[in-house]
This record gives C-alpha cells, sequence and structure tokens, in this order.
C-alpha cells in the first residue's frame, strides 16, 4: 500500500517540470535555434555591406544611449520627489506617470508627431519650425516618456528600500548634502542603476513603434528590420538583424541575473521619517507637474484629436470617428485583442505559477535550468521573437490562427511575471512542505490550499500584466498576424500610413480604456498578501 501511494506523488512531482520543459523547448528555444540556422553566409555578407547598416546601427545606439541617461536621470528626479518629500497628490502623480504603460509606443510616437509635427498642437500654437519632431529628437523625446514610467517604478523600490541609517549618521557628524550623495548615495544605487540602464536601453534599442512614427530619415535596426521582412519579405536578412538586436538584450539579462543574488541583501533597517520643509516640497511640486505633464501631453493629444472632426481645418467635436474606426473592423480587431489578452493572462499566470511553485520550492539542477531558460525569456526582442515564429511555425496547425498569437506573446511578456510569483514563493516558510507532509497533504492541495491563496495579489498582478501588455504590444504580432486574427493595435499603424491619424488616435483611446479599467479592476482592493 505505501509502494502504491508513493509512485503517484513521484510522477506527479516529474509531470510538472516534463511538461513545463516541453512547452520551453518547443516555444523558446526551438524557435530561436531555427532562426540562426536560417541565417546564411550571403544574407550576412548583404547586411554588413550595406551602406546604410553602419549609420543605422550607430543610430540606433546615439538615440537608446541618449534615451537611457534621460530616462534614468528623471526617474530619479521623480523617485526622489514622491518618496522623499511631502507634496501632495502622491497617487494622482503615481497614476498619471504611469499611464504610458498601458498604450503602444507607436501611439506614444503618434502623438509626439500630433504634437510637435506638421500642422502639430504646439508647432502651431508656439509657432514652432514645422518638422521638428521628425528624427533624433522626436525619437528621444517619444522613447523617454515610453521608457520613463518602467524606470520611475524600478527607482521608486529602490527608494523604498534604502536604510536611513547611513543618512542619519552622515548629518550627525555634519557631512554636506553633496558628499552625503557621492558616499552614501551612489554606492547603494551603482548595482540596481547598472541594470536598470541596461534594462532601458534594450527596451528603447529594441522598440520600432516610436521610430516608425517620429523617426523620418533618422532610421534605426528595428525599422529597418520590419521593412526588410514585411515590406520585402526577406526572412535571411531579418534574422541577421534579429542576432543583432539580440546583443544588447543578452547583455542586459545576464547583468539582471549578477545582480539578482543582492536583491533580496537589503532591508529597511529604518524607514526614512520626512522631515518639513516648504521650499523643498515646492520645488519637488513643480518639478512632479511639469513631468507629469510632459509624460500625459502625447495622450492627451491623440485624446483630443479622437473627438474632433478633422484637425486641424475642422475642430468641431464629434463622435464620428468612433462610429468610422469601428465600421473599418476596429470592433471586430478589438475582440480580437480581448480573446487574446484573456487567454495570454489565463494561461500565462497557470504556467507561471506551477513553474515557480517547482523553481522555488524544489532545489535541483532541472530546476535551475527551467529557471533560467524562464527568465531568458524577457531577453528576446519582440520583432526577433516574432521572426522566429514565422520561420518554426510556418506551415503548422496554428499558423496564421489567434493561438499561435496567444503563445509568442506568453514567451514574450513572461519573465517578469513569473519573477513575480517564483519570488513571492522564495518568501514563504520553507517548511511548509515538511509540514504538509507530516498531516498527510500532498503538494498539490498545498499548492492551491496554501501557496495560491497566500498569494493571491501577486497572482492578480501576474494577470493584470499579462493582460495590458498583450493588448498593447505590435512588435511580435506584426510578423504573425493577418487579417482574421489582427489585433486592434496593428490598425494604428494602418491608420497612419493612410493619413487617419483620426481612427489612430480612437484605437489608441480604444486600448487606454480597456486596460485602465482591467488596472483598476485587478488593483483597486488593498491586500496583505505577498
Amino acid at each position: 500500500m505505501t509502494k502504491k501511494r508513493i509512485k503517484p506523488r513521484i510522477s506527479q512531482i516529474w509531470l510538472i517540470p516534463g511538461v513545463l520543459t516541453v512547452f520551453l523547448l518547443l516555444l523558446v528555444i526551438l524557435p530561436l535555434g531555427y532562426m540562426f540556422a536560417a541565417m546564411d553566409g550571403e544574407s550576412i555578407q548583404k547586411v554588413f555591406a550595406k551602406d546604410s547598416f553602419g549609420s543605422v546601427l550607430l543610430n540606433s545606439v546615439v538615440a537608446s544611449a541618449l534615451t537611457t541617461v534621460i530616462s534614468l536621470t528623471l526617474a530619479y528626479l521623480l523617485a526622489w520627489c514622491l518618496e522623499r518629500t511631502a507634496i501632495p497628490g502622491k497617487r494622482i502623480f503615481y497614476l498619471l506617470l504611469t499611464l504610458p504603460m498601458l498604450i503602444p509606443s507607436v501611439s506614444l510616437g503618434m502623438g509626439a508627431v500630433l504634437l510637435g509635427g506638421n500642422n502639430g498642437i504646439l508647432t502651431n500654437l508656439l509657432h514652432l519650425p514645422s518638422g521638428g519632431i521628425y528624427g533624433l529628437f522626436g525619437i528621444v523625446y517619444a522613447s523617454v516618456m515610453y521608457t520613463l514610467p518602467v524606470a520611475f517604478l524600478m527607482m521608486v523600490n529602490i527608494f523604498k528600500y534604502e536604510d536611513s541609517s547611513p543618512y542619519d549618521a552622515a548629518f550627525v557628524l555634519g557631512l554636506p548634502r553633496v558628499r552625503r550623495f557621492t558616499a552614501i548615495t551612489l554606492p547603494y544605487l551603482r548595482k540596481p542603476l547598472i541594470a536598470m540602464a541596461f534594462s532601458v536601453f534594450t527596451l528603447s534599442f529594441t522598440d520600432y513603434g516610436v521610430p516608425l512614427m517620429v523617426g523620418g530619415k533618422f532610421k534605426t535596426l528595428p525599422v529597418l528590420m520590419y521593412q526588410e521582412v514585411i515590406g520585402q519579405l526577406d526572412f535571411g536578412k531579418g534574422c541577421v538583424y534579429g542576432s543583432i538586436l539580440l546583443v544588447p538584450a543578452l547583455v542586459a539579462f545576464l547583468v539582471d541575473m549578477l545582480n539578482q543574488n543582492h536583491a533580496g541583501a537589503s532591508f529597511v533597517a529604518r524607514p526614512f521619517v520626512i522631515s518639513p520643509s516648504r521650499k523643498r516640497d515646492a520645488i519637488a511640486l513643480v518639478c512632479a507637474i511639469l513631468m507629469t505633464v510632459l509624460s500625459v501631453l502625447p495622450i492627451l493629444s491623440f485624446s483630443v484629436l479622437a473627438f474632433v472632426k478633422k484637425y486641424p481645418s475642422d475642430m468641431i467635436l464629434t463622435l464620428e470617428n468612433f462610429t468610422r474606426t469601428i465600421q473599418a473592423g476596429a470592433g471586430r480587431y478589438l475582440l480580437n485583442s480581448i480573446l487574446i489578452a484573456l487567454g495570454v493572462a489565463t494561461i500565462g499566470v497557470v504556467l507561471g505559477v506551477f513553474l515557480a511553485y517547482f523553481t522555488a520550492r524544489h532545489a535541483g539542477k532541472i530546476g535551475r535550468v527551467l529557471h533560467l531558460i524562464a527568465m531568458s525569456t524577457g531577453a528576446i526582442p519582440g520583432v526577433v521573437l516574432g521572426l522566429s515564429y514565422v520561420l518554426f511555425f510556418k506551415g503548422s496547425p496554428i499558423y496564421g490562427t489567434i493561438i499561435i498569437l496567444i503563445l509568442v506573446n506568453i514567451i514574450h511578456f513572461f519573465s517578469s511575471p513569473y519573477l513575480m510569483i517564483y519570488t513571492s514563493f522564495s518568501k514563504l516558510n520553507e517548511n511548509l512542505e515538511s509540514v504538509a507532509s507530516t498531516l498527510g497533504f500532498g503538494r498539490r492541495r498545498l499548492l492551491f490550499n496554501v501557496f495560491i491563496p497566500k498569494c493571491s495579489r501577486t497572482v492578480r498582478e501576474m494577470f493584470s500584466y499579462f493582460f495590458v501588455n498583450s493588448m498593447m504590444t505590435i512588435s511580435a504580432v506584426s510578423f504573425l498576424a493577418n487579417t482574421s486574427n489582427k489585433p486592434v493595435a496593428l490598425m494604428i499603424n494602418q491608420f497612419e500610413a493612410q493619413a487617419q491619424m483620426e481612427y489612430a488616435a480612437v484605437v489608441s483611446l480604444m486600448i487606454l480604456t480597456v486596460n485602465i479599467a482591467v488596472k483598476a479592476a485587478f488593483h483597486g482592493g488593498a491586500s496583505k498578501q505577498c
């Protein structure tokens, strides 16, 4: 009888990693390997021999480097304003500063065009030279607005866990503020800043939504790859560009992995006590307001555009744009997006929970390998993942269906939600399994009755993350979508190419509205759970 009880438990334990290994192998390792195998000497020679390749690569590096420096600087300033001062309305600032995370990068690019392009709102209002937004300046501005919310949230998390004891000691010793910053703040920020810099650089370097809208003649690698694959169907050269785009992403992944061991090393021994200072709070409030205005201006611009008949010739308010956008198929494609996002969120959460339970609570080589693969998915740019899926799954039953879009989005966004639940499971008492075994509880019962209820807040955050990002992504799905499974976000490019900016604005507003509703639904209640 004892043997019969033990065998099912052993098979259940090994069934989970077995299924997850096959899943990750089919959806991560094999598609990427197929893409690398599709490269040939002729395609490599064509790419590197191209006269414009060097300048395009330099453009990408320069734009991403400038975006990284500006974004991190502003993120630090904003985090200081909200975490180290007593300014009013902090929750409103948090909400508005993270709004750009809920719309596609191509919408931010379109918003920048509506502000500073030919006949742009600010161009006409301030009599600025037309076309000034196109090129390096426009890419950097829109990319900063795109990456700033991510950098800001990461910086806020660093500020929240900083210990005030060294600063108190430095104050007692009479060290000036500059010396406190160089001796205490900078060493504390060094490692997280390196990881943040690589993350922001990679996010900007691999994005093609912003440069597609505001780049003009200033080409970047993702745009060139998009044009080569979508426009010319040259998959060989697309593979070469994809391999190049993987380099900074892999470096960012390695840096992040090296810094993870230090993630939990710090704890708040003494939280910061904010002393009263009217001058400091006034300066911080002005800075926060200015940055918030700059962040939401692109969103406000396309929100206004959605309700006017024809900008700038006919500014009469109307709902006609919504009717015509829906008649053009936006309603059907919006339903596609919601179905895809629901599929990605549901399946992604289930896979993430099971995988994290195994890797966080079971030591061993298989667990470490699965954890490494799961984390590595975050280092794959969407355009690279989409191209690899085209090459690997073309001709299969799922190619051209909603299923392949669900699968590619699960892998594209898997690492962050997985890390959320992995961290939560790792924090729970390490003796839970031993106690459950003594009481005769199986691991499945322990997972569903203890771990998931205890970490329900994290599970909700995972669902929200998967859903929101799947609603607004255009990178991976642009290579795999067709007229039957197309997500609504891809209509923004379509309408912009046809100079129907009002309809593109309506689509952006639709995505923003759905994502805000989902965020509100999943984060409306407070919870003390992990």
